[in-house]
């Protein structure tokens, strides 16, 4: 049985608006000791630096899978049950990422912490690479034309991060510093587009000069 995308799209902005408002619930203003001591105020909001740190960095990386799922959906033209569930599975992990933060927030020295995080953005990661081979694998859900150097490029560049979270949480032993580092930097490498987004572009914009053309 096939379906339409729409529900997929629906559900999927709604699980990412929660999770990414839910973020900054973990940063609370800070309570002094007594009310008119307000020149302690700077020195609480200071000691506040690793809550929106991590609020910083996994709402960045929120923003990162909502735009690569965006895209992947931009390229499948229906879908079926078993995509579907996979959408839920990788909603599941979108919706533990505010849990997850403000474990590392509160705990970020900690290597089990420091694990925990980076296996929900694994989890994540490779959720979003089952979409993407489901969806391309013999043409399932896209075009039978789609060019099959596109998906194997989207296919890698979806697998980078999680093999960069993997190196995080091995290097977690050794220096915390340097896995926050890494959860840090991975985002920057998304927010440049990559080959599928370039493609996209020209897809999309070949699609509107289409519909103008039916128009007229």
């Amino acid at each position: 049985m096939q379906l339409g995308r729409n529900r997929i799209e629906a559900l999927t902005d709604g699980v990412f608006a929660v999770a990414m408002t839910l973020l900054v619930l973990d940063i609370r203003v800070p309570e002094l000791q007594q009310p008119l001591a307000t020149a302690e105020l700077p020195l609480k909001l200071l000691s506040l630096w690793p809550k929106f740190l991590s609020y910083t960095i996994s709402f960045v990386i929120l923003g990162v899978y909502w735009v690569g799922h965006h895209v992947q959906l931009s390229f499948i033209r229906r879908a079926d049950r078993p995509l579907l569930w996979i959408n839920i599975l990788f909603l599941l992990w979108v919706a533990l990422v505010p849990f997850s933060t403000a474990l590392l927030s509160e705990y970020a020295t900690t290597r089990i912490a420091i694990a925990i995080y980076g296996a929900n953005l694994i989890a994540i990661g490779l959720t979003l690479a089952l979409h993407w081979w489901y969806a391309t694998t013999e043409s399932r859900h896209v075009e039978p034309d789609i060019d099959r150097g596109l998906v194997r490029g989207a296919m890698y560049r979806t697998l980078m991060a999680p093999l960069v979270y993997v190196i995080a949480i091995g290097l977690s032993f050794f220096r915390a510093e340097v896995s926050l580092a890494l959860y840090a930097l991975v985002p920057m490498l998304y927010i440049l587009p990559g080959r599928i987004d370039i493609h996209w572009g020209g897809h999309r914009q070949g699609k509107s000069k289409t519909d103008q053309a039916a128009v007229k």
